[in-house]
C-alpha cells in the first residue's frame, strides 16, 4: 500500500508536536514550516479547518492514508460505542502499531517494514500486512531468525514506554495484545471528535 514518505519534520512544525517521534530538527525550528512560519499567524481557523487538521495529524499519526482511515471510520461508526473512541482502538489494535508500542520498533515506519519484511508472527504464523487487525489474546513475537537483527535489538534496549493493555518478554521477544486499550490508556494527543464531526457532514 502507498504511504507519506515526504519530509516528516515540515509535517510535525505544522501540527505543532513531533507526531512522528523524536525529531531533534523539529525541537530546533518548534514553530510552522515557511516563510511566515515564525511570525505570528493571525486570524482565526475555521471549525472546517479544525475538523480537517486534526484528522490529517491522526492519519500522519498512524500513517494511513484517507481511503483505509475512512474505511475504519464507517467500522467504528457501525460498531458499538463511542465512534471516536473506536475508531483510535482501531488505529491502536492495527499490527504495525502494536509491534510499535511493544518497543520492536522505534517508530510506526519502522514497524510497518519489520511487518512488510516478514520478520513478526501472530500466533505463531508469519503475517507480512501491517494493517492487521489484532483480537485481545493474539500473541505478537518476532520471527525466530530475526531475532538477532540489530535494529530490534537497538530499539527494545532504548524502548521504556509500558502500555497496560500489552505484554512483552524480552527473553522471548514475544508479547500479547492482551486487551482493547480504553481511550485514557492512548496516550496520543487527538481529538477524535473533531474527525467524527468532519466525517459527519
Amino acid at each position: 500500500m502507498a504511504r507519506y514518505t515526504g519530509p516528516k519534520t515540515k509535517i510535525a512544525r505544522k501540527f505543532g508536536e513531533a507526531i512522528f517521534g523524536e525529531d531533534k530538527s523539529f525541537e530546533k525550528r518548534n514553530y510552522p514550516p515557511g516563510q511566515h512560519g515564525n511570525a505570528r499567524r493571525r486570524g482565526k481557523k475555521s471549525e472546517y479547518a479544525i475538523q480537517l487538521m486534526e484528522k490529517q495529524k491522526a492519519k500522519y499519526t498512524y500513517g494511513i492514508l484517507e481511503r483505509q482511515f475512512r474505511g475504519l471510520f464507517k467500522k467504528a461508526r457501525a460498531a458499538q460505542g463511542i465512534t471516536g473512541e473506536v475508531l483510535l482502538q482501531l488505529c491502536e489494535s492495527r499490527l504495525d502499531n502494536v509491534v510499535f508500542r511493544m518497543g520492536i520498533a522505534p517508530t510506526r515506519s519502522a514497524a510497518r517494514q519489520l511487518v512488510s519484511h516478514r520478520h513478526i508472527t501472530v500466533n505463531g504464523e508469519l503475517v507480512n500486512i501491517p494493517s492487521y487487525s489484532l483480537k485481545a489474546g493474539d500473541v505478537v513475537a518476532v520471527r525466530e531468525k530475526s531475532k538477532s537483527l540489530e535494529t530490534i535489538d537497538r530499539s527494545l534496549s532504548n524502548s521504556s514506554q509500558v502500555f497496560e493493555w500489552i505484554t512483552w518478554n524480552t527473553a522471548t521477544m514475544q508479547g500479547t495484545y492482551v486487551s482493547v486499550p480504553a481511550r485514557i490508556q492512548i496516550p496520543e494527543n487527538i481529538n477524535e471528535q473533531f474527525i467524527v464531526e468532519l466525517y459527519s457532514k
